[in-house]
């Protein structure tokens, strides 16, 4: 199946059906009096988050939903059907953007999640809602209220606790595959992984989401490479894990151009929690891998762990350090979210 994290999407709601004028015509009744009913309510168009869903894929092959008008009313009193609403089914984590991409009309974080989109238009009144006493046969109704008609774009975030960052070739999917039962493509060139993989890692008891992305290069902001479109899936992460390739002889350089690219994407990606990793350190003797790390410690200004994906060696000790750091952020979580409940006496 096709990995699609970006669709757009053309939606109409379904217009209000017209009143009816009509009057009662029975054999020996002289003053039948109006009866023309209303007309029946147009369709909305919702959106919904739906389980077993990981893409935007059914939406590359329809882009237009229009939903159902209602039914015009009828004589006798009769009002008209209402048109059906139409869903759309989407993954959970997938953001309603307006037709611009940048105004967000709905966030989907929490499945079974319902949103309306477009409303449907009202039926219009019958000339039985006109009568009164000193208009006693009105032969006037009211024209259903059109529909709404809007262009929207559809954007997918993937859920996870962590996001991989690291240059192509950085071991991430190495890492994915040796912690995981999750099987991306791994090769011994760059760009191996062509879209965002998600695997379920645990430690100690505790599973926890990752998700790879493809690797960044400098300039990806500036559409280099992937560029930075896969970003977005980790922006809902708790905590990023930076792969550097030990065997690089520029880890430094390394480490600050993916700093370099989550700072020129903007937003609160480049201050999220990150643990710094000196990977691939089977294939380095001691005093290259020292003088590796040093170097790495000095460009981030903090701890470095060590890791061989390959081998499996300290993959252990990551997991432990990643588990520390969504623990925490799920429980600075839970504080705000009790801090902005108001106090009741």
């Amino acid at each position: 199946m096709k990995f699609l994290d970006l669709a757009k999407v053309y939606i109409r709601s379904g217009g209000g059906g017209g009143g009816a004028v009509s009057f009662r015509r029975e054999k020996f009744i002289e003053y039948g009096g109006p009866n023309g009913g209303d007309g029946g309510g147009g369709g909305s168009v919702w959106v919904e988050t739906v389980d077993g869903l990981n893409t935007l894929i059914d939406f590359r092959y329809q882009q237009h939903f229009f939903a159902k008008s209602g039914q015009p009313g009828m004589g006798q009193g009769r009002t008209g059907k209402d048109g059906d609403d139409i869903i759309l089914r989407v993954p959970v984590g997938t953001e309603v953007l307006d037709e611009d991409q940048e105004t967000v009309i709905a966030d989907m974080t929490e499945l079974g999640q319902r949103v309306l989109i477009a409303k449907g238009g009202n039926g219009g009144f019958g000339n039985l809602h006109f009568k009164s006493s000193t208009n006693q046969a009105p032969r006037r109704a009211n024209p259903g209220q059109e529909g709404v008609e809007r262009t929207i774009w559809l954007r997918l975030k993937l859920i996870a606790d962590v996001g991989l960052l690291g240059l192509p070739n950085a071991g991430k999917s190495t890492f994915l595959a040796a912690t995981s039962n999750a099987r991306p493509k791994i090769a011994d060139y760059p760009f191996t992984t062509l879209h965002p993989n998600l695997g379920v890692v645990g430690v100690d008891g505790i599973e926890f989401v990752v998700a790879d992305i493809p690797g960044l290069i400098e300039g990806a902001h500036e559409g280099i490479g992937l560029g930075v479109r896969f970003l977005g899936h980790v922006e809902r992460c708790a905590v990023l894990l930076h792969l550097v390739d030990g065997t690089s002889e520029t880890v430094a350089e390394d480490y600050n151009t993916i700093i370099g690219e989550l700072e020129a994407y903007g937003g609160d990606l480049a201050f999220k929690n990150r643990v710094t990793v000196l990977n691939k350190v089977d294939a380095l003797d001691d005093d290259a891998c020292a003088a590796a790390k040093a170097a790495l410690e000095e460009a981030c200004g903090g701890p470095v762990m060590e890791m061989s994906g390959a081998a499996k060696l300290g993959t252990t000790d990551v997991l432990r350090a990643l588990r520390v750091q969504i623990d925490d952020d799920r429980l600075r979580a839970q504080i705000g979210e009790q801090e902005d409940v108001p106090w009741q006496p």
